[in-house]
């Protein structure tokens, strides 16, 4: 593929790539192609670090002090001077005072000091010894074997140093780092703006909840998966509802998702039958880059662009519009957020239980359960209903089973690779 080519001129002109074709895209030949549009937003704010968790560092963060700040004890015990020991043991020192962590000693370097766990190391101190290692009687401690120097001594600058960059931009804050910034004094950090994702389904078909059923009509579950996987990647989701299948509706929507969003998310009108409708519309407002994908579930997949924003046009089928948003639309988004380094979903080999029949040239998804053995291998069944529309297959299975494009008919006891569903975020 060439770069820096844009994808008005692949659309315009579609031979000068060799591997482009719209209605026949490989699973890793479409990443690749979107991969190759997303480009992280450059809108960034500043945040309080309580509300910087799973948020994305805009620019890298540098330890302006030394974390700890001083010599401390590691735990409580003695703070002594292993220096004025000499011989093998035992050894007896007089205790001239007690150190709790917050306070200031001057010690004697030819004594004991009482010490706390964080409290500074005194001058001329270089270990501590725990107290359970000591005998401690009228004042006097005793004790058989020599410490080594900075024995249980937390030394200034030991965990961070000044100057030390302790977060690359791109960073996806956790918990722990929560922590670390404040440990470093730092309450406010630069993080980019949160992608905004709006979404909505389409089909006359399709009934909000809280609506009565007529016949031939069903409740609107895709909306509800995606609501959960977006929360799940700490974006900005948009409901934008229900439309029918009305053109200029359907336009207007997308035209209004368009301006308020990054990412424009539909489920339904892009399969056989529906794609040349809703192509039409994409033809008209935006650039379509691909609209069929060698996969199942989720062959009637398209990809694209409204101006700024970038479309994915989801399939209708229930499990079809997980399985496209987990294997193509995360990671788009993630990207988009600025997270720099987007942990790809491992491929686990796990050993079949029963066989799987399929046919070579297309990549499938089916959903499965895996158990580990006491040994750590790993044993997958393939769930019986693994029609697109069975949305209680995606409640039952806790993985996908990954059939590659070039996998025949599988036997029970062959190999094959799993994602395991708690691994895709």
């Amino acid at each position: 593929m060439k770069k820096d080519i844009s994808l008005s001129d692949l659309i315009s002109e579609s031979n000068i790539v060799h591997d482009y074709d719209p209605n026949a895209m490989s699973v890793e030949k479409a990443k690749t192609w979107i991969a190759n549009f997303l480009k992280p937003s450059d809108q960034q704010e500043i945040i309080h670090i309580k509300d910087a968790l799973h948020r994305i560092v805009a620019e890298s963060i540098t330890a302006s002090i030394n974390v700890p700040n001083h010599d401390n004890s590691a735990m409580d015990g003695y703070a002594i001077n292993i220096n004025i020991l000499n011989g093998d043991g035992p050894f007896s020192l007089k205790v001239t005072g007690k150190l709790l962590a917050g306070n200031q000693l001057e010690g004697n370097a030819n004594e004991a000091v009482r010490i706390m766990t964080g409290a500074s190391i005194p001058f001329g101190l270089n270990a501590v010894i725990p107290q359970e290692y000591v005998e401690l009687n009228e004042g006097v401690i005793t004790f058989k074997i020599k410490p080594h120097i900075n024995q249980n001594i937390r030394r200034l600058g030991e965990d961070i140093k000044s100057g030390q960059v302790v977060f690359q931009s791109g960073r996806k804050i956790e918990p722990c780092d929560l922590g670390l910034l404040a440990s470093l004094g730092i309450d406010s950090i630069k993080v980019y703006r949160k992608i905004k994702v709006a979404f909505f389904s389409t089909g006359d078909e399709i009934v909000s909840l809280g609506n009565p059923l007529s016949a031939g009509q069903v409740f609107d579950s895709n909306r509800y998966s995606l609501i959960g996987l977006l929360k799940r990647l700490d974006v900005e989701a948009i409901d934008l509802g229900v439309t029918p299948d009305n053109k200029k509706i359907i336009e207007d929507t997308l035209k209004k998702a368009s301006d308020m969003a990054d990412v424009v998310i539909t489920t339904g009108g892009v399969s056989v039958g529906e794609a040349d409708y809703m192509k039409e519309i994409l033809k008209k407002i935006g650039e379509i880059l691909f609209w069929k994908i060698s996969m199942k579930p989720g062959r009637p997949l398209a990809y694209g662009k409204i101006g700024h924003c970038h479309y994915f046009g989801l399939p209708g089928n229930p499990v079809s519009t997980m399985v496209t948003f987990y294997q193509f639309v995360r990671e788009a988004i993630l990207t988009l957020s600025g997270q720099t380094h987007i942990p790809k979903t491992p491929l686990i080999r796990a050993q079949l239980l029963s066989p799987i029949k399929k046919v070579p040239g297309r990549t499938e998804f089916q959903r499965g359960i895996y158990e580990q053995g006491h040994e750590g291998t790993f044993k997958v069944s393939p769930l019986k209903d693994q029609g697109s529309g069975i949305l209680r297959s995606m409640s039952e299975a806790n993985c996908f089973i990954v059939l590659h494009e070039d996998t025949a008919h599988l036997e029970k006891d062959m190999w094959v690779d799993i994602q395991l569903f708690d691994s895709l975020f």
